[in-house]
């Protein structure tokens, strides 16, 4: 289905959200939040805060407050402007509940059920889940159309999600004899950073949720413990090879001169043109070093901006106003396509 010409004609608008459960760490940085600050240069941008997406799952309510500021904080230390991008939190939009149930009704029972997220979540225990952690994939579709949105950034995780939102996208189309009123959104996938893995296992995603604060450099480490968790790292007996088809088989070493080249803005094969032949005795502290550099400033103004919650939520309301003024026509324009009295 989502092999259907676009017609869509409207602006390009890029979406994107980060949820507010646990510490955000490198492979968000790199991955995420320092792509968005350059996209907001060059795009129109909406960056939320999913704490809808958050409770699919129980939630201190204390804690959701203070890792949605979090959230925020990290969005504009890492170069976000509130001026040019929209950051706000979810939930001060009524749109995207309201939009997802409309989704509900378009979206098909199979379709989720080949979702592998949920099962990857739910194990075993896939009958004790919420509905929502079922559904959220249909709220995620939601959130991005909601504003018409073109282009998503996202991870190889989550890219079947946004093939569920362009099927919902084109069917909602079809059944309603509107072509071209949701445009089908595009991912945003390529370039540096884009998966980062974990420090203790180069095979697996860098997570908030790995059990091992080893595994990760959180944005709120202080510098010697970014570099102790560098120098730490898995690798191997080997030495940084001269190709890079030379590390196909070395997810470790791929891994950490990933890193580099993504906290240095060059390529792979540069960062092996440097260190070819050098073990990691050497490497490490290098990468250390940059990590530190490149990371520190990040960190103090996240710090920065959390010693002052007063004025994140005054950010995040004003980002809320924005974001409804913006979806409010298109909300309008839904109900009437779908034949609601009074629309």
């Amino acid at each position: 289905m989502n092999d259907t010409p676009i017609h869509y004609s409207g602006p390009e608008r890029v979406f994107s959200g980060v949820q507010p459960s646990g510490a955000l760490h490198l492979g968000n940085y790199l991955g995420a939040l320092k792509k968005f600050a350059v996209m907001q240069h060059d795009h129109e941008c909406l960056y939320c805060v999913v704490d809808l997406h958050a409770i699919t799952v129980p939630q201190d309510p204390k804690l959701l407050k203070q890792q949605t500021r979090e959230i925020a904080a990290a969005y504009l230390a890492a170069g976000v402007d509130p001026k040019k991008a929209i950051v706000y939190n979810q939930s001060r939009v009524r749109g995207h509940t309201e939009l997802a149930w409309y989704f509900n009704c378009v979206a098909r029972i199979g379709w989720l059920s080949r979702m592998t997220q949920f099962k990857d979540k739910a194990g075993k225990n896939s009958e004790a889940m919420s509905v929502g952690l079922y559904d959220y994939p249909v709220l995620q579709a939601a959130d991005i159309l909601l504003f018409k949105a073109t282009h998503v950034p996202v991870g190889e995780d989550q890219k079947q999600h946004l093939e569920l939102s362009r099927d919902i996208a084109a069917k909602f189309n079809n059944d309603f004899k509107v072509p071209g009123f949701f445009p089908l959104p595009e991912p945003m996938i390529k370039g540096p950073g884009a998966r980062i893995m974990s420090l203790r296992d180069g095979k697996a995603k860098m997570s908030k949720s790995d059990p091992s604060d080893n595994s990760r450099i959180n944005l709120t480490d202080t510098p010697e413990q970014m570099a102790k968790k560098i120098k730490k790292a898995k690798s191997d007996a080997g030495v940084i090879p001269e190709t890079e088809k030379e590390m196909d088989d070395r997810p470790e070493v791929q891994n950490l001169v990933g890193i580099y080249a993504a906290l240095a803005d060059i390529s792979d094969q540069a960062v092996l043109d440097e260190f070819a032949g050098q073990g990691f005795g050497a490497f490490k502290p290098a990468l250390a070093d940059l990590v530190v550099d490149k990371l520190q400033p990040v960190s103090d103004l996240m710090r920065r901006y959390l010693s002052d919650p007063e004025e994140l939520d005054r950010i995040l309301a004003a980002g809320a106003d924005r974001a409804n003024a913006l979806a409010e026509p298109i909300l309008g324009d839904i109900r009437k396509v779908i034949g609601f009295s009074g629309a």
